[in-house]
């Protein structure tokens, strides 16, 4: 049965333990909010990140790039800007895959009425073309090479199927078969999040054999409308299916003070990706809707690793 945030907070909040958190330094873009990064990836030997960037009153992303200069993340001139949001990479057979979240806003009030998940490859941040278009309304679609050469699909429908959020698995040979059907056909992880509350798949890190972690985020609501995001992670068997419980990483508190897009948004972090060094784990987050930052935390799939799977999930 799934653990609701609230438990969750609980067990996490008594077995938490000193982080080091840090504001990311952005340059190269002016008088616009930052966040929902990647965690750094390296594009021609450079240490290169994706960000959401955006003005403080609206909702009409672009998804940049940024490289690493001494301190500072400074916009990479000339490299391509998406009309997307909460940005996410991955390498398959060598090639990058950048995705975001492509929105559909109402031409008379701006409403946001519908979105999906596109996807681009290419050698580098300068050769990326469009080549996959997900399903309407899913957010935190994700695809990674598995160990076995395979490629995995997390799911995140909503509605009939997924309610306010669930995560789905699947699988396919070859990225050239990625298809909305295939998608939309994925089975569902029903007890990993209470039906009243909802998370998706931010980042996969495959492990061995046919293990994967899992970063994400599960979320709830108060009775004022107030989100509440926090970072998990759990572990996926991609050959059986069966996975961990989840379990949270961070939550807002944990981070430096500072700004929010809107009030009932001042308890968010969006898990963007790790950058994981053995013991310790390095987590790039959005904040609030507002700013990025990182966190040291401690390695959440070392203990499993150790273990190399004694027993199952």
């Amino acid at each position: 049965m799934a653990l609701s945030c609230k438990e969750l907070l609980k067990n996490y909040r008594e077995n938490n333990y000193e982080k080091i958190p840090k504001k990311l330094a952005f340059k190269g873009v002016s008088i616009k909010d930052i966040y929902n990064i990647t965690a750094p990836f390296f594009d021609n030997d450079i240490e290169t990140l994706a960000g959401r960037v955006e003005d403080r009153n609206s909702e009409l992303s672009k998804v940049m790039f940024f490289q690493r200069h001494d301190n500072n993340w400074c916009h990479v001139v000339n490299s391509p800007v998406f009309n997307l949001q909460d940005p996410f990479f991955t390498k398959i057979k060598g090639d990058l895959i950048i995705g975001g979240v492509q929105i559909f806003p109402n031409n008379i009030n701006g409403k946001i009425e519908s979105w999906r998940t596109v996807m681009y490859k290419g050698k580098d941040i300068f050769n990326l073309k469009l080549f996959f278009i997900g399903p309407d309304d899913m957010k935190d679609l994700r695809i990674v090479e598995l160990n076995s050469g395979e490629i995995g699909i997390f799911s995140r429908p909503q509605g009939i199927k997924g309610g306010k959020g669930k995560i789905g698995f699947t699988k396919v040979d070859t990225i050239d078969h990625l298809s909305i059907g295939i998608i939309n056909n994925a089975s569902l992880l029903n007890d990993l999040f209470e039906d009243s509350e909802w998370g998706g798949a931010n980042a996969i890190y495959p492990l061995f054999d046919n293990y994967v972690g899992v970063l994400g985020h599960i979320a709830c609501s108060d009775e004022n409308n107030n989100r509440h995001y926090y970072s998990m992670s759990f572990i996926f068997d991609t050959e059986t299916s069966k996975y961990s419980d989840v379990k949270i990483l961070a939550e807002r508190s944990d981070f430096l003070p500072g700004e929010s897009k809107r009030p009932d948004l001042n308890d968010v972090i969006f898990s963007g990706g790790m950058i994981l060094n053995d013991e310790k784990a390095f987590l790039y987050t959005g904040v609030s809707d507002a700013e990025s930052q990182i966190i040291e935390i401690n390695n959440p799939f070392i203990d499993f690793t150790k273990n190399c799977m004694k027993g199952s999930l």
